[in-house]
């Protein structure tokens, strides 16, 4: 299965991070003296903390520099927060493990900052399963362009047709396909359904994903889409 690859985002697929995410930004307010409504939050989930705050908070993202400065406060704070408490995704080192046995190339593929990534590897206790990962700090566009996932499948050595994309985003869906990875589209917290309607496949736990399914899948090829 070295032919093969599989390349994971990270928040809401490999670490249940949504809790974590929503109150780093409580966090981060109460030290700066705003706040950030749910409403916010879930429209803005998945995206980089400077875009969130270029968005929500216009008045105080006065300078690049201020804004680098706010960004790297809240995820620190997120940070300490996982540290503390790690919510692993169920299924998520059962699946890293499986794949790793059959013998498959793995890989990350997030707009994360790479310590937001490494500490879930750490955390995970899977670091050494991954042969690729590619963070926002390595890419100049953000999903759903699809440069994350194409860095990874170059840094694999192999196309995006030998690939698998595991999302939990619209956007990161609509990214896989963009770069011609066939693409599962996990539920996982604040996600609908419908959202990830474009998945070529679609599961609630990683639980419902194998090395067989997940062969079955790339030689398929992505399906046809609307």
């Amino acid at each position: 299965m070295r032919t093969y690859g599989v390349i994971f985002d990270v928040d809401g697929v490999l670490v249940d991070s949504y809790d974590a995410h929503y109150e780093s930004w409580l966090g981060l307010g109460r030290e700066r003296g705003f706040s950030m409504s749910q409403d916010q939050f879930v429209r803005t989930f998945g995206r980089t903390s400077r875009e969130v705050i270029r968005e929500c908070w216009p008045d105080r993202a006065t300078s690049d520099e201020v804004v680098c400065e706010l960004d790297e406060r809240k995820e620190a704070v997120y940070r300490d927060l996982l540290a503390q408490d790690f919510p692993a995704m169920d299924g998520a080192r059962e699946l890293i493990d499986a794949l790793a046995a059959a013998g498959f190339a793995l890989g990350v593929g997030s707009s994360a900052p790479p310590a937001n990534v490494e500490l879930t590897l750490e955390q995970l206790g899977r670091r050494d399963s991954f042969q690729a990962m590619v963070t926002g700090a390595d890419v100049r566009f953000g999903k759903p362009n699809p440069q994350v996932f194409l860095i990874g499948a170059e840094r694999l050595a192999l196309p995006p047709s030998h690939c698998l994309v595991i999302e939990d985003a619209p956007a990161g869906v609509e990214a896989a396909h963009a770069g011609g990875f066939v693409c599962i589209g996990l539920l996982s917290k604040g996600r609908t359904e419908d959202q990830l309607r474009e998945a070529d496949h679609v599961v609630r736990s990683l639980r419902e994903v194998t090395p067989e399914l997940i062969a079955r899948m790339i030689e398929s090829g992505p399906r046809p889409q609307n």
